[in-house]
């Protein structure tokens, strides 16, 4: 469940559905394609770039790679992908911010607005919880990346990271969205390649939760995520 304190739990189980679900491939197509419509060139193109690398961290062809490529730049006809962004409330009022890609938005609302109903959630107006997040890019540094914790996280303040936190065995890194690629150059510089790094929305309050509300909020958040057009869904749980 993206926006959750826990680092393991989270990513992990969330990259090992995305792969039983087979759907991984189409979404990362669709995330390259519309990086693409900026600059075929991933030099060039830093959205591009994070795309294409995902993709083959996901063991994507790389004929799949070039074509989605070829279709954000227009050299390759297809459907059009937009990109969209839909707000609601999961059970006990948690904030749901809901990420993702579609090439029908009225299918993709009313398939969306029928698993929040569904699982005790209500499907809200623009802006009514995007206010709550802030979006910052997420690093992520593994214990063997990370021997010399106290040391890194101050080198990684000085380099333009906003928050350091020791978790999981290793470093979870936030930055504001205009240092997130100066930071990972800046890693990259230090030879320490991340686990993961990527945008992400992450809540400015966080919402403490029970259990029961806790287990309803993260099963709506797996149904939502098994959606071929859904990328990623954050909330405000503590």
């Amino acid at each position: 469940m993206s926006g959750h304190s826990k680092w393991a739990t989270t990513h992990r189980a969330k990259e090992l559905a995305d792969a039983k679900r087979g759907n991984i491939f189409t979404k990362l197509s669709r995330n390259i394609s519309i990086a693409a419509r900026k600059g075929g060139d991933p030099e060039m193109n830093f959205a591009l770039f994070t795309a294409i690398e995902k993709a083959k961290a996901a063991n994507m062809p790389k004929d799949n790679i070039e074509k989605a490529i070829k279709r954000g730049t227009g050299e390759l006809e297809g459907a059009t992908i937009e990109e969209v962004v839909y707000e609601g409330y999961g059970p006990g009022g948690i904030a749901l911010l809901i990420i993702g890609t579609t090439d029908n938005k009225n299918r993709t609302t009313s398939e969306v607005k029928m698993h929040l109903t569904k699982h005790g959630g209500t499907f809200g107006a623009q802006n009514s919880v995007q206010w709550m997040f802030a979006q910052k890019g997420v690093i992520r540094l593994d214990a063997a990346d990370a021997k010399d914790k106290d040391a890194l996280m101050m080198e990684l303040i000085d380099a333009g990271a906003q928050d350091v936190v020791d978790e999981e065995g290793g470093l979870t890194v936030y930055t504001a969205f205009a240092e997130f690629e100066k930071v990972k150059e800046w890693l990259d510089g230090k030879g320490i390649k991340p686990s993961y790094a990527e945008m992400e929305w992450i809540a400015k309050d966080k919402v403490p939760a029970d259990d029961e509300t806790r287990s309803k909020v993260e099963s709506l958040i797996e149904v939502l995520e098994a959606h071929d057009d859904v990328n990623a869904v954050f909330c405000n749980i503590a």
